[in-house]
C-alpha cells in the first residue's frame, strides 16, 4: 500500500502542477487583453513603413522592402505601386526577376507582370497591394492590411 500512496501523491501533484501551468497561461491571456489598448497606437505607426524621399526611386524600377514585405514599383508615369511579396496561390515569397521584368515565385512557378497580375498560373490571383501615402516627399506604404484584388486598377497606383 505504501507504494500506491506514492503513485497517488505523485499524480496528485502533476495534476497541481498541470493547473498552476494553466492557470499562469489563463492570466498571461488575460493581461495580453489589458496590454492590447495600449499599444495600438505604436502598431498604427509601426504599419506605416517610410520607404524613403519620392526623389530616391527612379521610373521603371522596383524596390524590395523585405521587412515590410512589399515591393515598392515605381512606374515609368512617376506612379507608385506597393505590391505584397507573397503569392496569392499559398504564401511563397515572389522575387523580383528585372530581366523578365516579373515577380517570380520559386514554389510552384507562378509569376506575375509588373502590377502584380498573373501572367502564369497556379497563382489564383494578382498579388495582394499596400495602400502608398505620399506625405512631405515621402513615400509611405501601410502594411496593415494587404488589399485582396481581382485586377489591376489604375486607381491603385499613387502619384507624387
Amino acid at each position: 500500500t505504501k507504494g500506491l500512496s506514492t503513485r497517488r501523491s505523485f499524480i496528485r501533484r502533476m495534476w497541481g502542477l498541470a493547473g498552476a501551468i494553466a492557470s499562469l497561461e489563463l492570466l498571461w491571456a488575460g493581461s495580453g487583453f489589458l496590454r492590447a489598448g495600449k499599444s495600438m497606437e505604436s502598431d498604427a505607426r509601426k504599419r506605416l513603413v517610410t520607404a524613403g524621399k519620392v526623389a530616391d526611386f527612379r521610373p521603371g524600377d522596383v524596390f524590395p522592402f523585405r521587412n515590410g514585405q512589399f515591393y515598392l514599383v515605381r512606374y515609368s508615369n512617376g506612379g507608385f505601386l506597393a505590391v505584397s511579396l507573397k503569392c496569392s496561390h499559398l504564401g511563397c515569397s515572389v522575387i523580383w526577376d528585372e530581366s523578365k521584368q516579373s515577380f517570380n515565385c520559386p514554389c510552384h512557378a507562378s509569376s506575375f507582370d509588373k502590377q502584380g497580375m498573373v501572367v502564369n498560373p497556379p497563382a489564383p490571383r494578382p498579388l495582394d497591394v499596400y495602400p502608398v501615402v505620399i506625405e512631405g516627399g515621402m513615400v509611405k506604404v501601410d502594411t496593415h492590411q494587404p488589399m485582396k484584388r481581382k485586377a489591376f486598377d489604375p486607381s491603385q497606383i499613387t502619384f507624387a
